[in-house]
């Protein structure tokens, strides 16, 4: 699926403010670095930065925002036919992980917002996921021949999707607990997450 230039070029902005962001914080912290200082040193003007974060401590996030943007252009990319599990699996290691600045953002992020914000945020990012799941999983063909209604259906989607995403967090919850970490463990973290679901799907499927 092309990308449109403005998409292309609002990506590159919103990874270059969230690069000298962490530069400026692990620099000199959160607190003593202004929003005025991450657009300048991104080559951006402020309003372009406002345009992107509505404050510095968005871009706290900005790994997870990053992610997911990243994450619902490889789902889209995957085959119609293939099995959910497998799509997400292959589209969450589609992201060309940086794990350094993963682990100093989480640790920065950890050391200067209070918990509940912290988790707040976590979760809403966990119900995009999984709306980008439910969306995906609206264009295979409908019910693989099972005899279910608009409603049954859109349950079986729903329930399917929040699991999916709820595993998909859970790796990589585990994973960021981890002294050491790699790619390799991450992606055979998400692997047995999602295989632990495949149990209880048909072909995929959550059958209510």
């Amino acid at each position: 699926m092309a990308r449109s230039a403005q998409t292309v070029r609002s990506e590159r902005t919103r990874e270059a403010l969230r690069r000298a962001a962490l530069v400026r914080f692990l620099a000199q912290g959160v607190e003593d670095t202004s929003a005025e200082q991450i657009a300048a040193d991104a080559g951006v003007s402020l309003r372009t930065f406002y345009r992107h974060f509505t404050s510095k401590h968005d871009l706290l996030f900005a790994d997870y925002d990053a992610g997911l943007h990243w994450f619902r252009s490889a789902l889209a990319a995957r085959p119609d036919d293939e099995p959910i599990t497998e799509s997400v699996r292959v589209a969450v290691l589609a992201f060309p992980y940086d794990v350094q600045a993963v682990t100093q953002i989480a640790t920065l992020r950890s050391g200067t917002l209070d918990a509940e914000r912290i988790v707040r945020h976590i979760r809403g990012v966990e119900a995009d996921f999984a709306e980008a799941v439910a969306e995906r999983m609206t264009r295979r063909p409908s019910a693989r021949g099972l005899d279910r209604d608009a409603v049954a259906e859109r349950l079986a989607v729903t329930v399917t999707a929040r699991c999916v995403a709820a595993a998909v967090f859970g790796a990589m919850e585990v994973w960021m607990l981890r002294d050491e970490r790699s790619l390799p463990e991450l992606a055979e973290l998400c692997r047995a997450a999602l295989a632990s679901l495949d149990g209880g799907l048909v072909d995929g499927m959550f059958r209510p």
